[in-house]
């Protein structure tokens, strides 16, 4: 961390790093999330992948299907024609596609998904690392803390000595 970002952890006070260690871990929970939600943006696209690739090649025109309104809310339908897909294409807007062209825009979504999983996937890895660092550093300064309060304890008590 201390490379990457020029913060020399070395030289912060024990409230600093304390302050930071907060900022990595409020990330690191960001990314994760981040990390979640595409991994069940991956699942979304492969099971539209696999039903897309159902419906095409089984010929299913004319069967009864169930259309999801919401996540818990169906209606009835027909399959009118298997090749006639609308796929989203983002914001809300729509296109009919072939089976086909329609698994290649999945295909290609899934691949942007899939990148941006692995890029928030290292994020978390480095951020992972920056919160091991400043654990160790707030370990060696509250060690010093100590070693410092014997230390003084131990000559307070020396002088009372005398």
């Amino acid at each position: 961390m201390s490379e990457s970002q020029g913060i020399d952890i070395d030289t912060m006070s024990l409230d600093q790093l304390s302050s930071l260690k907060q900022q990595q871990q409020s990330r690191l929970e960001s990314f994760s999330v981040q990390y979640n939600a595409f991994k069940d943006a991956k699942d979304r696209l492969n099971l539209a992948k696999e039903s897309l690739s159902t419906i095409a090649t089984s010929g299913e025109e004319g069967r009864e299907i169930m259309i999801p309104l919401t996540e818990s809310l169906y209606a009835p339908g027909k399959i009118v024609d298997p090749n006639k897909i609308l796929v989203e294409l983002g914001a809300g807007f729509f296109v009919e596609k072939s089976a086909d062209d329609a698994l290649k825009v999945l295909e290609r979504k899934y691949k942007v998904v899939d990148k941006n999983c692995e890029n928030v996937m290292s994020a978390i890895e480095v951020t992972s690392r920056n919160v091991q660092a400043l654990n160790q550093a707030m370990q060696s300064k509250i060690m010093e803390i100590q070693a410092r309060q014997a230390g003084q304890a131990y000559k307070n008590q020396m002088e009372g000595k005398k």
